[in-house]
């Protein structure tokens, strides 16, 4: 797995944390999106309902901490580089760690995504989805 669109990739170790959270952002609602899509089809109502329970700050977060331990020294930098960005707010639903460690699952994604860890990122999606179930 590449970008989608070419160009970032080869410039991806300069994305600042929330750059690569931006990015992590996105992959991790569309992996959501897929995987909920895999199980049939159903009201889109619903489907967004359950993509929500999983696309939060406090979900995030949970997933991450479960994930610690399987992930390398390289990983781990990531997740803490993304966890320390000054973000500009923390919306209303959410806690400050939440958020901050939210950031750092998104930014890890981001990473993985623009790095073209298209298996590793499954396998960490996969196992996040484990740990929130």
């Amino acid at each position: 797995m590449g970008t989608l669109l070419g160009g970032a990739s080869a410039n991806f170790r300069e994305l600042s944390p929330l750059d690569l959270a931006f990015v992590g952002d996105a992959v991790y609602d569309l992996l959501a999106r897929e995987h909920l899509l895999e199980a049939g089809s159903c009201p889109v109502k619903k489907l967004h309902q359950r993509k929500a329970a999983w696309v939060n700050c406090a979900a995030q977060s949970a997933a991450l901490k479960a994930l610690w331990p399987r992930l390398t020294e390289e990983e781990r930098a990531v997740a803490l580089r993304g966890r320390n960005a000054h973000v500009g707010h923390v919306p209303k639903n959410a806690t400050v760690a939440d958020y901050h460690m939210g950031t750092a699952f998104e930014a890890l994604l981001g990473w993985l995504y623009l790095k073209g860890e298209a298996e590793r990122l499954r396998e960490l999606f996969f196992a996040a989805l484990e740990a929130m179930a």
